[in-house]
């Protein structure tokens, strides 16, 4: 009884839950406009399993499984099994881990991490976004900058991570001070062709905290022989003034040796206010290139949060985008409009649950 006690004392494993549903009305660049139930505006929708093993030493043994939900239907979240477009799995499909699925050993050097995980370039675009790349507010992933690089994750991967509580998200940070993490996926193509090194990634972030700065450069660079390699170098910092935490982004992503270049700048901030915040943003967007040349917008995005409990959260959000020089941009959510030089825009409201 005394080495099952001892068994159980050095391990753990957690199960936890987000839900998050809206209802939104969304307008595209054409004036077509749509209702929908949505989902992950404000938290994305998931199921996870996590754990860890105390080694001794200092060392632990982790695993990470965490699906992606779409509660508004109740099927699961799109998955890539090769980070390239053969091994994409469609959405709305069964439960998979799609999210996170990793193996991980940690200690006083970092944490290993082997599996499918988020990239160092996105990381910095979501944690240096007030709306955390969510929603119909969110501007410096989808709507404006493109995901890049590998996309949002990537997988077949090995990462290094260093100064990140170990087993937890990339962005969650053990302390103040230097923080890293870099990333090597491989998309598993034989050899001997000219495609054959499609889909490996790879990318690296460095940061630094001090108390209420915090600041982050990434880049990352996914392999592709039919339309050029792509590369994304992003630079982010906040700064908590106590009365609102001011935040900036600068993303660029460049297509086929720069043959097409697009740079999105964000400024904003989350504003505390009640018992909860008001996130805001303003961003720019700029492109050129062979097939989007001269290609402008701009979007002003706000939004409130009232948290309810811990773990309960109603929201509000509205964005309006404006398209010149000929480009073509939607708001999040919106109907595929393809009329050059309208405007977007879209608001929606819900609730988040974790469990």
């Amino acid at each position: 009884m005394a080495a099952v006690t001892g068994a159980f004392a050095q391990s753990s494993v957690t199960i936890w839950g987000v839900v998050d549903v809206g209802m939104g009305n969304y307008k595209a660049n054409d004036g077509t406009t749509a209702t929908k139930m949505t989902t992950s505006n404000l938290s994305s929708s998931q199921l996870g399993f996590k754990g860890t093993e105390d080694l001794g030493g200092g060392l632990k043994a982790g695993f990470w499984l965490e699906a992606g939900l779409n509660p508004d239907n109740g099927v699961g979240q799109a998955s890539n099994t090769n980070n390239q477009t053969s091994g994409a799995q469609a959405a709305n499909g069964g439960l998979t881990f799609n999210r996170r699925s990793t193996v991980s050993l940690a200690g006083n050097f970092g944490e290993v991490r082997l599996g499918r995980d988020y990239t160092p370039d996105f990381w910095n675009k979501t944690v240096f976004d007030p709306f955390g790349t969510l929603g119909v507010g969110q501007a410096s992933n989808l709507n404006l900058s493109g995901t890049g690089s590998a996309g949002v994750r990537a997988s077949n991967s090995i990462a290094y991570l260093y100064g990140v509580g170990a087993n937890e998200g990339s962005h969650a940070l053990s302390a103040n001070g230097i923080y890293a993490q870099l990333m090597s996926a491989q998309g598993e193509n034989a050899s001997g062709s000219s495609t054959s090194k499609d889909g490996n990634y790879v990318g690296g972030r460095l940061g630094y905290k001090a108390g209420a700065l915090n600041v982050a450069i990434a880049s990352g660079t996914t392999k592709n022989a039919l339309v050029g390699d792509n590369k994304v170098t992003n630079l982010g910092a906040s700064y908590d003034l106590g009365v609102a935490t001011l935040i900036a982004n600068t993303n660029i992503n460049k297509t086929g040796d720069n043959t097409v270049d697009n740079t999105t700048n964000l400024i904003g901030a989350q504003i505390p206010l009640g018992s909860g915040y008001i996130p805001v943003s303003y961003s720019d967007y700029r492109s050129s290139g062979t097939a989007s040349d001269g290609y402008k917008a701009t979007q002003f995005a706000i939004g409130y949060v009232y948290n309810l409990s811990k773990r309960t959260a109603l929201y509000a959000n509205y964005a309006k985008l404006d398209n010149k020089g000929g480009a073509k941009f939607n708001v999040n959510s919106a109907p595929a409009g393809a009329t050059a030089n309208g405007s977007s825009s879209g608001y929606e409201a819900g609730v988040k649950h974790a469990f």
